[in-house]
């Protein structure tokens, strides 16, 4: 039986390869490993060679991509424990048995090396990466998903086959080592880091574009966190501008040196049913992350349970009625005048105000009833 499987994705790393390789070889020797070693290739070089002359299993994935030559090769690795790393010799496979030791002890489903916990060597990070980078999306992670994690971003880790199958990994990117984290949070995994030693990069030219992949890591977080992207920010700003809509409609509009005229009470309303959009969309993104993803979640689950269509629909035609009704109040006072005495302007925005919330609220209804099917 196999006891590890070391997976190692490789373009057009020929210089590097074949450190990689026996590094490995020798701690399953030492140790006394069971162990086999998976290298998924795309390389135009000598790479695949060379792995498969020292003893390596090649696999070639069919579409380029860091995250879906994992995924290629997890579908080949036999083994009760896998680790991870990458082919350019920047991790030190000698630490191998520092991450499996958590596994093997039972302490942690999934054990990454940390390299700020560890030590990174001159010329092995760049400084965008090292103090800006890594850092600020490690933060962004933590906060977004309580992970608990100090590099978010290393690529060495291991991990059980069954907490493999319980992540249901399916990023095909650089974002893979992101949705990694975020899954076993979700799957409820012990994560636990180790130090490790980061080294500069032997072999060719990086893949890692800077700017790029940051990019993808943070989209990716976002579009997994509906509530940072859509309902906090909404939340803020249907709150601020409904405050500001009644307090200006009451009269209330001068605030120290600020007065608040029409044009204020306008972009107040603009204001508050911006943010009410924004909290039907998170929403929206909570249910569909609950359905996509299988997984529990608390404000979706709400949601479906105990807000139907009925009621969210019900509640939109009362806030619409409310708006309509204060309308034709306005306009039945214009009619009583003779046509002289036009509604005050913020009349106008507070009724139109309340018609449009009123309005998408019955609309929402419909959608999230329409996205809560069969969760």
């Amino acid at each position: 039986m196999v006891e590890v499987s070391v997976v190692i994705p490789s373009l057009n790393e020929e210089k590097t390869i074949g450190i990689c390789i026996e590094k490995i070889k020798k701690v399953f020797k030492n140790y006394n490993i069971n162990g086999e070693i998976i290298v998924a290739d795309n390389s135009t070089d000598k790479t695949p060679e060379i792995a498969r002359a020292l003893g390596a299993k090649v696999v070639t994935p069919d579409k380029k991509g860091y995250g879906y030559a994992y995924l290629y090769a997890f579908k080949y690795a036999k083994g009760k424990y896998i680790v991870i790393g990458d082919a350019d010799n920047t991790y030190d496979f000698l630490e191998m048995p520092k991450l499996l030791e958590p596994l093997k002890k039972g302490e942690a489903d999934l054990v990454i090396g940390s390299r700020f916990k560890g030590n990174i060597l001159d010329g092995a990070m760049p400084w965008l990466h090292r103090y800006i980078g890594n850092p600020l999306l490690t933060r962004f992670l933590n906060l977004f998903f309580k992970a608990g994690v100090s590099d978010a971003h290393s690529g060495f880790r291991a991990f059980t086959r069954d907490a493999l199958e319980k992540m249901k990994l399916r990023g095909d990117g650089m974002e893979f080592a992101s949705e990694m984290i975020i899954r076993a949070v979700w799957a409820g995994l012990r994560i636990k880091e180790v130090p490790i030693t980061y080294y500069p990069r032997q072999g060719s030219e990086p893949k890692l574009k800077s700017f790029r992949d940051g990019w993808r890591h943070l989209k990716f977080m976002l579009l997994y966190a509906p509530s940072y992207l859509f309902i906090l920010p909404g939340m803020f700003l249907f709150i601020l501008g409904m405050v500001l809509v009644l307090l200006i409609s009451a009269g209330i509009s001068k605030f120290g040196f600020i007065s608040l005229g029409i044009h204020s009470m306008i972009a107040s309303s603009l204001l508050a049913i911006t943010g009410y959009q924004l909290i039907f969309l998170g929403l929206a993104g909570k249910i569909y992350r609950a359905k996509m993803d299988m997984r529990n979640d608390g404000i979706a689950e709400f949601i479906v349970k105990r807000l139907s269509l009925e009621k969210g629909a019900t509640i939109g035609l009362l806030i619409f009625l409310a708006g309509f009704v204060y309308t034709a109040y306005l306009v039945w006072k214009w009619v009583d005048s003779g046509f002289k005495d036009l509604p005050m302007l913020n009349q106008d925005v507070l009724a139109f105000t309340f018609l449009v919330i009123g309005l998408q609220t019955i609309f929402y209804s419909f959608f999230l009833s329409m996205l809560s099917e069969r969760v």
